[in-house]
């Protein structure tokens, strides 16, 4: 045992050699990093998801009433823009991995959305730059609608992949508890964000305008970069270590030259690879994907190359299997807001707007994380051993779970509201909060469960990379969402009636395609475990 520690010391100084400050001098741990330095990352994420969900929210509006695209178009221009901003942070990932720190990353790609923003807001506010009424744009007005709504997206993408990396960076790698409590209240940050823009910036549209909206989420902008920025004391910054996809594909296509090698010549060149590199440390990842070492005869392949390639190929399969929740996670801002438009949305005398129906899984959200951390602590304390319930792989697969319930209640309630509505009745807007409450604390789960997992198991030079498949697993869930009721409609249709036609629900069968959703994310479950266990 006391060798181990000693090791992990050796390790945690090691990893600390590889930080500076940002004058670019060998960071100093009693000044640099830390709990202070994290928090600025939870305090900033506050303010840049309020500017990307408020603009969200109002880009449907604006796009109808102000640039006079169709409903259907407005619609779709919103989805693409939400899917391609989460899409993106791939790239962001790249670029903070590889070329600048997460630090620079992030003020290069924050300024970004902020011109995208600006740009949006002059031509809010200048009619010459706009539509006259009952015409469609230009091709210079949707040029610059285009450019300002599709740099918000690329700066959205960079700040979802170096934020919470940065954040992370700050803490001590070898306190996992630490970490894990960091991710979780940077998805708070993350809710907390998401509750001002369903509340406080839909009353400003409602009552003050939507061009409002534009200019207050500029400003709150440049003071998120500015609070982001006035944190460089504290700082410690990793320093990017070169094209990590550019390895794996070397390794890939090595590996693929080399598959026909035989085991005799593939041992003489793991000793010659290993007296380059012998820090090497054996474990049970490097049992998975054996056939990468046949890389390792190309002898401008060292083994940490291969190991890197094999750890980040063990992630895509987990990544891969959290897509169906975010699947079901899009209904929230789709046929649940319908549902809700249909329903009692009264509250003594006060009418629920419904934009702000995200107010209910939100607020489960928010609850949910200090609860979660109120019972960690709790059973941390009274038991010495390891709790599996609490480490990431586990917490993703109790979402999982979670995301199938939620989907078979779902179906239920629809059920009942349609058939109270074939009545001539109507149910109550909170009958909603079953499906949202389930889904709530199965995205806290499974979205902080996978930052947490992404980043706490991805190789030092990938780190960024692997904490965006986190939002590149929303981005395909939304994506995927649509072209599963594109096969539905397709399908029902050729047995008479489609499931999800026309405009009223009241005479589609949304509660079927909820229950399908429960089907699909309990065979998706299933094939989480399989390779959960295989991790």
């Amino acid at each position: 045992m006391s060798i181990e520690r000693d090791q992990n010391v050796f390790n945690q100084k090691e990893s600390d050699d590889q930080f500076v400050d940002w004058k670019g001098r060998k960071a100093n741990p009693g000044k640099h990093g830390g709990i202070t330095a994290a928090a600025f990352a939870c305090v900033v994420e506050v303010f840049t998801n309020m500017v990307f969900l408020a603009n969200a929210i109002n880009f449907i509006t604006y796009f109808n009433k102000s640039m006079h695209y169709p409903h259907a178009t407005s619609a779709n221009m919103v989805t693409n823009f939400m899917g391609t901003s989460f899409l993106l942070s791939i790239l962001g990932g790249f670029i903070a991995d590889s070329i600048f720190t997460r630090f620079t990353t992030f003020i290069v790609f924050c300024t970004i959305e902020l011109l995208g923003l600006i740009l949006l807001t002059i031509q809010a506010q200048n009619p010459q730059f706009r539509p006259a009424l009952n015409e469609k744009p230009s091709q210079s007005e949707a040029a610059i609608l285009y450019t300002g709504l599709y740099s918000m997206a690329a700066g959205v993408g960079g700040i979802n992949a170096s934020l919470p990396a940065h954040g992370a960076d700050q803490l001590d790698h070898g306190n996992q508890r630490l970490i894990s409590a960091f991710f979780n209240w940077f998805f708070f940050s993350l809710c907390l964000g998401g509750l001002i823009s369903c509340t406080v910036m839909v009353w400003v549209e409602e009552n003050k305008g939507w061009n409002w909206s534009f200019t207050i989420t500029a400003i709150v902008l440049s003071l998120a970069l500015s609070i982001f920025i006035s944190g460089s004391p504290f700082y410690r910054h990793k320093l990017p270590g070169g094209s990590a996809l550019t390895r794996i594909i070397k390794v890939l296509a090595s590996a693929a030259r080399n598959c026909k090698a035989s085991p005799e010549e593939r041992v003489e060149n793991q000793y010659a690879v290993s007296a380059i590199n012998p820090n090497r440390v054996d474990g049970k990842s490097h049992n998975k994907f054996k056939f990468l070492d046949k890389a390792l005869i190309d002898n401008t392949i060292s083994e940490a190359q291969v190991d890197e390639t094999r750890t980040f190929l063990g992630h895509l399969p987990i990544f891969a299997s959290t897509i169906m929740m975010n699947c079901c996670l899009a209904q929230l801002q789709t046929y649940s807001v319908v549902q809700g438009v249909l329903m009692n949305r009264k509250l003594h005398n006060f009418e629920i707007p419904t934009q702000s129906l995200s107010v209910l899984p939100l607020s489960i959200m928010l609850a949910s994380i200090p609860l979660y951390e109120k019972f960690r602590r709790i059973l941390s304390s009274k038991k010495s051993e390891k709790i599996h319930i609490f480490q990431p792989l586990w917490r993703i697969g109790l979402g999982l779970a979670l995301a199938s319930g939620s989907m078979a209640v779902a179906a239920l309630v629809e059920a009942k509201r349609r058939e109270a509505a074939l009545d001539n009745a109507t149910l109550s807007v909170f009958w909603l909060a079953w499906q949202f409450m389930l889904l709530g604390v199965s995205d806290m789960l499974t979205l902080g469960g996978m930052l947490e997992f992404f980043y706490s198991e991805a190789p030092d030079s990938m780190k960024s990379t692997c904490t965006a498949l986190s939002w590149c697993s929303t981005s395909m869930g939304y994506f995927l969402s649509s072209v599963l009721v594109s096969i539905v409609n397709s399908a029902s249709g050729r047995f008479g009636r489609e499931w999800l036609g026309g405009n009223d629900i009241n005479h589609s069968r949304l509660d079927l395609f909820y229950t399908l959703l429960s089907i699909l994310n309990t065979l998706n479950f299933l094939n989480y475990m399989y390779w959960a266990k295989q991790y």
